[in-house]
């Protein structure tokens, strides 16, 4: 594997399995007490962003496969570097503004630690997909 093939590898594994399952799998009760919709009629809502990255991972599968046949998909990675890149500058900014006093310590975590891995993919995106001459366009 390459280079970018393990990026977009560690994005779809870590969107599906800290972020989809559990904005669609989760029951609601656990939604509310995680803090993830401050209304009990907010489900949809999480729901239809669980949905909706789950179609990121769609996306990035095919760049995943362009990658691990040796080629570049530009529209997987440039959605990549504008979701996760715009991803990381809120959570960073809503985490500095001390938006998430009242999470627990676990959910803090998964959010600083979100920080960090849309920070590296970001840049992974743009170093191996952007500017990598590997694999080859």
């Amino acid at each position: 594997m390459n280079a970018l093939s393990w990026v977009f590898s560690v994005k779809i594994v870590a969107t599906v399995l800290i972020w989809c399952f559990p904005m669609l799998l989760f029951p609601s009760g656990w939604l509310l007490t995680l803090g993830l919709t401050p209304q009990p009629n907010d489900f949809m809502f999480v729901r239809l962003l669980g949905w909706a990255y789950l179609a990121l991972c769609v996306g990035y599968g095919f760049g995943l496969r362009h990658a691990l046949n040796g080629r570049r998909a530009l529209g997987p990675i440039w959605v990549g570097i504008v979701s996760n890149g715009g991803a990381c500058v809120l959570l960073a900014y809503f985490g500095s503004c001390g938006a998430w006093s009242g999470f627990s310590a676990a959910i803090l975590f998964i959010l600083w630690s979100s920080v960090v891995a849309t920070a590296g993919i970001t840049a992974g995106l743009w170093t191996w997909g952007v500017r990598g001459s590997s694999p080859s366009v």
